[in-house]
């Protein structure tokens, strides 16, 4: 009710003229579509949160209304979205809106809003870059809104465990189905959008063991999901399947395809350059041979916690103890 309130005072003032008037009544319309689709939220974080029991807490008391989706714009069609969650990618063109992650499902009609805005095209597909809520809660909404979500068969598998407890063997209903991936890959898969040939891509487990990357190729712009951020040291989650030593290779595969001018969106952060991607790299290979010789050294997880081999970049990266305890136990069973 509170857009439909917003839209007469629009119309009541008149001061942007009829094209705007007709704007807002277009999109009060389309809220009237989708009032009925957003109250899967609870429904799908509770399927998601079980994944992975470090997947970090649910923010489901959380009040999503005074979150603003801010729209950065990259190319002529290529921006990206900032809201509450990952950093959402788009393309939009007269071939439709290409989507990256779809953030939580609360925030579905703004978002939805926002490419109204730019593209005024539907959402023709959605990328899941990995299988954490905050990348993939709008599914079911953007599914309802006839977008074709596509991911690496490692996130397909998880989201649909989450729905049946880990019986994969259940069948799933029709509400659940329609916020899965219907196209799913194990290597890569290729589209042809709004004059950009768009690579997407499986490196291997990283953050997760379904991560993807989409490389717009034309635009010299990467999407890397939660592998590469800004905000944090990198994040292991290993109940998803995910490994530091996996992390270390996708920066290098990163590398290997990128070049000087090449733009890096992260899962979160800032839009970062190769120089920024080499190092963070440089770094984690700095700490791995910290963390390697404490072991020669025959020292336990708890001492090499202790012993600040880290110390020099926790200002700047924060709490090293989830990194650490992954590189610990990759390297103690080497």
């Amino acid at each position: 009710m509170k857009k439909l309130t917003n839209i007469m005072k629009a119309k009541a003032s008149m001061t942007t003229g009829f094209d705007k008037v007709m704007q807002l009544k277009s999109k009060a319309m389309q809220f009237i579509k989708r009032k009925n689709i957003f109250n899967v939220f609870f429904r799908t974080i509770s399927a998601v949160a079980i994944i992975s029991l470090t997947i970090e807490p649910i923010l489901a008391q959380q009040d999503f209304s005074q979150v603003e989706i801010i729209p950065h714009q990259l190319t002529d069609n290529i921006y990206y979205l900032e809201g509450q969650g990952g950093n959402i990618g788009v393309s939009i063109g007269e071939d439709g809106v290409f989507m990256i992650d779809d953030q939580f499902a609360p925030l579905s009609e703004k978002i939805l809003d926002t490419l109204e805005d730019l593209s005024g095209q539907p959402v023709r597909f959605v990328i899941n870059t990995h299988q954490h809520p905050d990348h993939i809660g709008g599914n079911q909404n953007m599914g309802r809104e006839g977008a074709v979500i596509v991911a690496h068969e490692n996130v397909r598998t998880a989201l649909a465990a989450g729905f049946t407890n880990g019986d994969l063997a259940q069948a799933l209903t029709a509400d659940q189905r329609i916020g899965l991936p219907i196209v799913t890959f194990t290597d890569s898969v290729d589209f042809h959008l709004n004059g950009d040939d768009i690579h997407v891509f499986y490196n291997g487990s990283g953050h997760t063991n379904g991560d993807s990357f989409v490389f717009f190729r034309q635009s010299n712009i990467i999407h890397t999901g939660d592998v590469f951020r800004t905000v944090a040291y990198p994040r292991v989650d290993v109940g998803a399947g995910g490994t530091f030593h996996g992390i270390v290779a996708s920066y290098e595969k990163l590398l290997e395809i990128s070049d000087a001018n090449t733009r890096f969106l992260p899962g979160h952060g800032v839009v970062s350059k190769q120089a920024d991607v080499l190092s963070q790299l440089q770094m984690f290979k700095t700490i791995a041979n910290r963390v390697q010789n404490a072991i020669d050294d025959g020292m336990s997880l708890e001492q090499v916690l202790a012993a600040g081999l880290t110390a020099e970049y926790d200002a700047r990266w924060g709490d090293p103890q989830g990194m650490l305890t992954a590189v610990f136990n990759e390297l103690i069973i080497r």
